[in-house]
């Protein structure tokens, strides 16, 4: 059993407190007066940070909201004669101003973009470099210090060739290189063993996107062409990302909910 699963299987053999539900549900609703007391009370530079944090908050939450509301707005179209009487033929007919005349494949992508920021981890805890890189110690008198040892999980492309060990300065061991990810469709409640393409971002920064570091968080991109998947045209959907929910290096495997 992975370590910090505990909690989750004394919860699955024993259940929750019987009020577990009730207390969460006030917890909730008490926690708006709590937050608001503290923005009240909190002063100087400490102030001015919770305003600056709940500022971005509800710039992320309406923005949000302006890109999920696809609303079909219909009004009448103003032509000029108002007062003059219209011919028989054209009684019937409603001339109709669609503010959104949008098709199936442009409705998709601003799906996809409204939800670009929904994961289902939004945060995650920094790692740090030490805790990431492992200094090699090299030369004659194991003096020069500029070698790198990986200690997470990583994910190498099939036709990678390593450079000669002399000029290397990351090292990424083949026990931790991994190419497969137990990725979950939220919609089926089903799990599927994919293939991964690639490492999209790491949430700890460019540098180690661009090494394949994959941690909790990390956004990959996997093989979902066996899943039958297909766009509104009829083409079939090659790649998809998927965001990693545990820890590689602790479970030695990728677990991972796909983004739909």
């Amino acid at each position: 059993m992975p370590q910090g699963e505990h909690i989750e299987l004394h919860r699955k053999r024993y259940g929750r407190q019987l009020d577990h539900e009730e207390r969460t549900r006030k917890k909730e609703a008490r926690s708006v007066k709590k937050r608001a007391t503290m923005a009240q009370r909190t002063l100087g530079i400490k102030g001015k940070m919770l305003a600056k944090e709940r500022a971005k908050e509800k710039a992320v939450m309406k923005k949000t909201i302006a890109m999920h509301e696809e609303r079909d707005k219909k009004h009448k179209a103003d032509d000029g004669n108002k007062g003059a009487a219209l011919p028989a033929y054209l009684l019937e007919r409603d001339q109709v101003d669609r503010a959104k005349v949008l098709s199936n494949t442009i409705k998709q992508k601003r799906k996809e973009k409204a939800g670009k920021w929904e994961v289902p981890l939004p945060k995650v805890r920094p790692v740090a470099e030490d805790e990431m890189f492992k200094v090699l110690r090299t030369g004659k008198r194991k003096k020069k210090e500029w070698k790198r040892m990986v200690t997470k999980v990583t994910f190498v492309p099939p036709g990678f060739t390593r450079k000669p060990p002399k000029y290397e300065r990351f090292i990424r061991p083949t026990g931790l290189r991994m190419s497969k990810a137990h990725v979950t469709h939220p919609e089926l409640k089903a799990t599927f063993q994919l293939a991964i393409i690639g490492v999209k971002k790491n949430p700890n920064g460019q540098a180690y996107t661009g090494l394949g570091v994959i941690t909790k968080g990390t956004i990959i991109e996997v093989n979902v062409s066996e899943l039958g998947l297909v766009t509104p045209g009829g083409k079939v959907v090659w790649g998809k990302y998927a965001q990693v929910t545990n820890n590689p290096e602790n479970d030695g495997c990728i677990n991972a909910v796909l983004l739909v």
